[in-house]
């Protein structure tokens, strides 16, 4: 039975939420943790503001749905010339939720005459907690890096084909699972956010 919930429908996520808390969570197995899809929940409404806003709208309502701690996650890329764009409608920026060829598609086109030293972007990940009683944690962390002229690699999803990280010489598609984890703002996130899920579910 499960003992964690994880609000997301996207099992890409699901695998890597996962992956990145196991280290700080060694008295839970992978049968303890569901997603959304798998406790059959809905997706509520993300209508909030902020990354940190629509993660906690998530979890509050698998939470309520459940009677188990959630956690959740809101995340996307932020572009320095583009004012931040497209953040928070970075899923659905090429107008259809999940799209994510489109997404990437569009976001290289609008960024096509922009030269290489204004390329500056930002992965944004706010991470959170929240438990049937209403307490609630919230970490927000990015990883900072630039967008590149044209997609690399077929690992990760979302954006990764198109953004290298400070430090790294390749994309995050084309980095290892591990790799990627171990620098990216859901990797920096979710690891500052064990410790709470560690001691609310006593593992």
């Amino acid at each position: 039975m499960a003992r964690l919930a994880i609000a997301t429908h996207n099992a890409h996520k699901v695998d890597e939420i996962w992956a990145i808390l196991a280290p700080a969570l060694p008295g839970l197995s992978r049968d303890d943790a569901a997603s959304a899809r798998d406790l059959g929940a809905p997706s509520p409404v993300e209508d909030g503001t902020s990354f940190a806003e629509n993660a906690l709208i998530k979890a509050r309502a698998l939470a309520a749905a459940t009677g188990l701690p959630a956690i959740a996650d809101d995340s996307g890329i932020a572009v320095d010339v583009m004012g931040g764009a497209p953040g928070i409608f970075s899923a659905l920026w090429s107008g259809r939720h999940g799209a994510d060829r489109e997404n990437l598609e569009l976001l290289l086109a609008q960024m096509a005459d922009i030269p290489d030293e204004h390329r500056a972007a930002a992965f944004v990940c706010a991470a959170v907690l929240v438990t049937p009683d209403g307490t609630e944690h919230v970490v927000v962390e990015e990883s900072r890096g630039t967008l590149l002229r044209e997609p690399a690699g077929v690992g990760g999803f979302g954006y990764d084909p198109i953004f290298r990280a400070d430090g790294e010489s390749v994309s995050n598609a084309e980095l290892t699972p591990e790799q990627k984890n171990a620098i990216s703002h859901r990797g920096r996130a979710f690891r500052a956010l064990a410790p709470r899920v560690a001691e609310v579910l006593g593992a």
